[in-house]
């Protein structure tokens, strides 16, 4: 099994366009089959070192992964959150 973790910086003014960001990430779970399980969280706690948002999802493999972020649902959605954040990370790791 993968686990594939994603935090994001979002530009100050962008909000209400990272609650869509969130929901439209979330709905990928019923679309895209390779997902087995996907949470995403907004922070709570932010501070200058933390980021605004998480995604913690899972994967059957490497290969599901690498289906999963091709998928043009998934670019769609990519793309989206593209246009309103200012970094991201990313860490993928077997468990």
């Amino acid at each position: 099994m993968i686990k594939h973790i994603v935090m994001w910086k979002f530009k100050e003014d962008k909000r209400e366009e990272m609650l869509v960001f969130k929901d439209r990430l979330l709905a990928l779970k019923g679309q895209i089959p390779e997902i087995r399980a996907m949470e995403v969280g907004i922070n709570i706690n932010p501070s200058d070192r933390s980021f605004d948002a998480v995604l913690v999802s899972e994967f059957d493999s490497l290969e599901a992964l690498r289906s999963y972020s091709v998928n043009p649902l998934h670019v769609a959605v990519s793309d989206f959150c593209k246009t309103i954040r200012t970094q991201s990370v990313s860490c993928d790791y077997e468990f």
